[in-house]
């Protein structure tokens, strides 16, 4: 998976804290109720990360269903086995190709904020289509990263930080294409919803406030960007009475015939 950004243990539990709060608990409700997971289906959770969403899958599941969930870095299949227990199954690999997802047949297959960072979305939409049942359904978020919202007053050193972010994904634009990936792949029934992160203020129990330290972190040694340009860009965003964020993510689910 070209471009993810390296997870060690404590950049994970950073991340879970990440999506442990509110509005993005929210989004996770939002997810959960748009892939309509039934008792007794068989899911596959593509990205596990902390596995917050695979427990939820699981317990929509039931007994009678399977969670199986996968991600390719080893400290965040851990977090998610330690949270799901033997309620699911969690493996260490990514979707790097033909035969890297586990063989289905499964009922759904859900993807949260991966193939932005896929090098060769085709070829992983062809992947998920090879495990899915016939009729089976696919839920894919990304982020629209040219929709974010941050008050700043040096636009300039902003523009600047947000390009240094983009080396960390693949496509930052995926949601312009994906649609038309889908069909090609063979899905049907393709449709679209958008899934809004606003955070009015700063608060640290917040998706923007964690994604402050991360792109800080990143994007030192980029585009001209030094450490004290990062830092002077977090203060920027952060230290104000007038903060102000937001971000939209789009939803794309479908069918295979």
């Amino acid at each position: 998976m070209a471009g993810m950004l390296p997870f060690d243990a404590a950049s994970a539990r950073r991340v879970a804290r990440t999506y442990a709060t509110h509005d993005v608990v929210t989004q996770r409700e939002r997810t959960l109720a748009l892939l309509d997971v039934r008792p007794g289906e068989h899911v596959l959770d593509i990205g596990t990360g902390p596995g917050q969403l695979l427990e939820a899958i699981a317990a929509a599941a039931g007994p009678d269903g399977v969670a199986h969930g996968i991600d390719p870095s080893p400290s965040m299949v851990e977090m998610a086995r330690e949270r799901c227990g033997d309620r699911a199954r969690v493996d260490e690999r990514g979707i790097d190709g033909p035969g890297s997802l586990p063989d289905g047949p499964f009922d759904a297959v859900v993807s949260t904020q991966v193939l932005e960072y896929v090098a060769d979305v085709p070829a992983a939409l062809t992947e998920i289509a090879r495990v899915l049942r016939p009729g089976g359904r696919v839920l894919l978020l990304d982020t629209d990263w040219d929709s974010v919202v941050w008050n700043v007053t040096d636009r300039d050193r902003h523009r600047r930080v947000l390009r240094a972010w983009e080396a960390h994904l693949a496509d930052p634009r995926l949601r312009c294409t994906l649609g038309p990936r889908l069909r090609s792949a063979g899905f049907t029934g393709v449709t679209v919803d958008m899934v809004s992160l606003l955070n009015p203020e700063f608060d640290t129990d917040t998706y923007s406030a964690g994604m402050i330290e991360m792109i800080t972190d990143f994007v030192a040694g980029r585009e001209g960007l030094t450490a004290d340009d990062a830092h002077a860009w977090r203060a920027d965003v952060r230290d104000r009475d007038d903060y102000f964020f937001s971000l939209d993510r789009y939803c794309f689910r479908a069918v295979l015939p």
